[in-house]
Formats: structure tokens, sequence, C-alpha cells
């Protein structure tokens, strides 16, 4: 059972500004050695409806060529979202790049449509989960927080479960910070796993303002944060051995 360690990049975010980003997480991760680096939602532009503007093609995007080169860099995977068109829609776009270049996607499943996300993104329709090195690693996207039904964990025959990580990035308000605190505590505790949460900071174009919050909630809902309205970057390890203790002295999921 082998530990993982993992950086959380709580960074401020340049308005549609990819290059400012790029250069910014550069400085950031100059120093970083971890297992799996996650960057805050739409990691390179923010939060933008200027989706058209901003929106990548899949093949030879140059915001997933970056996320290569750092994963290929730092031998590590890497997590974050970005806006990508595809057959005539744009999308909101996980994307879990592992050291070698492959990559893996999930399209946000829960457009925000209190920003009006859902005029100008379409929504995916299922679940991603990846395998990396022993860990089962379900990947979400800020809004889908909201929505417990579509990161239900299960409960297999031989008693493994679907997944032992939920990771969010997400550009998430100041304002609701009460609501985003909470709500990973409780994905965490009724789904037995490690639940990662990587938010932005500063303020953006629309003058709301993001106080990060980041954190990691492990499977007894303890909570390990980062620092409040700080650009941070913290490295914490996820315990295997705990996590699996943990399920099997309180077996609550095979009560599903």
């Amino acid at each position: 059972m082998h530990d993982l360690k993992v950086t959380l990049v709580q960074a401020d975010q340049a308005w549609e500004d990819k290059s400012t980003n790029l250069e910014n997480y550069e400085k950031l991760l100059k120093s970083v050695s971890t297992d799996l680096i996650i960057l805050p939602e739409m990691f390179h532009t923010a939060f933008t409806m200027n989706a058209d503007a901003y929106a990548e093609e899949i093949i030879d995007s140059p915001g997933i060529n970056w996320l290569q080169q750092l994963a290929a860099e730092k031998d590590a995977a890497v997590y974050t979202s970005l806006i990508i068109k595809e057959n005539g829609s744009n999308y909101n776009r996980g994307v879990f790049v592992y050291p070698d270049g492959k990559f893996s996607v999930y399209d946000k499943r829960k457009t925000f449509t209190l920003a009006g996300e859902d005029k100008f993104y379409a929504s995916g329709g299922k679940e991603t989960i990846v395998d990396f090195k022993g860990w089962k690693i379900q990947l979400q996207i800020c809004y889908d927080l909201r929505f417990p039904e579509i990161s239900r964990n299960k409960i297999f025959s031989n008693h493994s479960a679907a997944y032992d990580v939920l990771v969010y990035v997400a550009n998430w308000p100041m304002k609701r910070s009460v609501h985003w605190k909470s709500l990973l505590q409780a994905r965490a505790i009724e789904n037995q796993c490690y639940v990662i949460g990587v938010n932005r900071v500063g303020l953006d174009a629309n003058d709301h303002v993001y106080s990060g919050d980041s954190r990691v909630v492990d499977a007894l809902g303890e909570v390990d944060e980062l620092a409040v309205n700080k650009e941070t970057v913290k490295t914490i390890v996820l315990n295997k051995n705990k996590l699996v203790k943990t399920r099997e002295i309180l077996p609550f999921l095979k009560d599903r």
C-alpha cells in the first residue's frame, strides 16, 4: 500500500491571460517534488464565460501540451481543467495528465447556471475515475460538489471501493466559502475517501473575491488546510493504510 504525495497549488489567476498564469505556475512549482499536482479550475484563463475566444482544440492544445511538459519535468501526474472545443461545443474539461504524457478527461457535469456557464459550455454526461500509483481517483470540477448523487462511492463484491480519492478543482467565491468547506467534508465522510479541494485566491474581472480555502479531508472528516487569502503551495501525503483501516473499522459503504 503506497502513500501518495499530492501538491495543492492555491494560485491567484490573471484574468484571460494564459501566458501570465503559466509563468506564475512555473514559479510556484519550481522546487516541488511530488506524485500529483493539482491546479485550480480553468487553470490558465480563470473562470471566464468568453469560451469561444479562449477555447483550445483537444488535439495539440497549447494548455495540455504545457501540462504534459510539466508532468514530464516533475515526473508527476497533473489534474486541472481548461476550455476545450470539440464537435462544435465548448467544455469545461478536466484533464488528468500522467507523467508519460498520456491523459484522461472529465467534462464538468454540473454547469454553474448562476454565472450562466450553461449558456456557454456543454455539460458532461459521465464520471471519470483514473488509476494512478495504486489509487483510484474520481475527477470533479467546482459546482459538481453540490450534487452528492454524482460522486456516490460504491463497494464491490470483493469489498473494494469504486474510488479512494475525490478531487475538486474550483473557482469558488469567498462569499460561499462555508458551503465549500462543509460540502468537501461531507463528501469525504459519506464516501469514506480522501477529498481534495483546490481553489483559487484573488480578485477576478467580475469583482468576485476568492479566499482559497483549499484542503484535504480524510475519510473521518479530519482536515489539512492551506493558508487563507494567500497563494500557497502545499504537499500533503495521503495514507492508504489509514484509509483501508477506516473502511474496515467503519464498514459503512457496504450498507449502501
